[in-house]
């Protein structure tokens, strides 16, 4: 009996065109997973809230006939970068009622393995830095939406403009806007890395050690510690300000640290900083800003929910 075999074969080529199709939508998105993951990463500090951007804008592009679609990468940031917009003033209320200081999730970097210009590299730490990512907090969405999309990514205000849907001039009064209020509030300082790391080094072994005449040698007089516990850990819930206060409450914390506590040295949002671990577990990041051979500013993260992702 004659089957019809020009209609299984159809069905065959329609199932071997519907797979290549999606195959190749996954290959797409794949390709650009990277860089709408640092975009919304920076758009909101958080790895969880950037990752299930991303995922919804896989979802927009699954469902997207394609083949309107003349640059995959530009629709996919341009999706990618709305979608961070709206999470952004989801979460602004709920910062607002986060118990005590707030810092960006930690992010291991370790561009100089993937990235091999070092112009390129200092751009992408900088962009990623815990203190630029404060500062960041301060701008609007649209004005943080530039800044990352021109100073992180160098793109062009005209692209930057179809992103947002604003006109080109619109986008560099924005971008102009947030670039005076980062320059204003960012530490204005080049540090080389190993010089960072023998001084983190110095200052952990000297807290550590319960040193405070070390500890205030290393200090600058108006030194800052900004800790993140949200509530979850033991921390000041406000910033500490001084030489003496801050190494005064780092020689005690450290009498009361866990035996048998480990360091790791990583690199962190762009800069050398310390994993501390119990057992393999972190339970805090310490990352130093120093500025002319002294230690202005220390980050201290204790949220456990922020330093899940991390490992030794």
């Amino acid at each position: 009996m004659d089957t019809g075999p020009c209609v299984g074969w159809d069905e065959s080529v329609a199932v071997r065109e519907t797979a290549e199709t999606a195959d190749a939508a996954v290959g797409d998105f794949e390709a650009h997973r990277p860089l709408l993951i640092g975009v919304a990463y920076r758009m909101l500090g958080r790895v969880a809230d950037a990752e299930d951007v991303v995922q919804e804008a896989w979802l927009r592009w699954s469902g997207t006939d394609r083949g309107a679609v003349r640059e995959p990468r530009a629709y996919l940031v341009r999706v990618t970068t709305r979608l961070a917009i709206d999470r952004l003033r989801q979460l602004s209320s709920r910062k607002e009622a986060y118990v005590g200081p707030w810092l960006p999730e930690p992010i291991v970097t370790e561009y100089a393995d993937t990235v091999p210009d070092a112009a390129d590299r200092a751009v992408l730490a900088d962009s990623v830095s815990l203190a630029v990512l404060v500062v960041l907090e301060s701008l609007s969405p649209l004005e943080r939406a530039v800044f990352v999309l021109r100073e992180a990514f160098g793109f062009p205000y005209g692209e930057i403009a179809t992103v947002l849907d604003r006109s080109e001039a619109a986008v560099r009064q924005l971008g102009g806007r947030a670039r005076r209020h980062v320059a204003e509030r960012k530490p204005r300082f080049t540090v080389d890395p190993d010089q960072q790391r023998n001084l983190t080094e110095r200052f952990l072994a000297a807290a550590t050690g319960g040193d405070l005449g070390a500890l205030l040698d290393l200090l600058a007089p108006d030194v800052r510690l900004v800790a993140d516990s949200g509530g979850k850990a033991k921390a000041p819930l406000r910033v500490l300000v001084s030489a003496d206060h801050v190494g005064r409450f780092l020689c005690g914390a450290a009498r009361k640290s866990p035996p048998g506590m480990e360091v790791a040295f990583r690199e962190i949002n762009g800069a050398p900083a310390a994993l501390l671990l119990t057992d393999g577990t972190p339970d805090a990041v310490v990352s130093l800003t120093v500025v002319d051979g002294l230690i202005t500013c220390v980050h201290l993260l204790v949220n456990p929910d922020k330093l899940a992702t991390l490992t030794a």
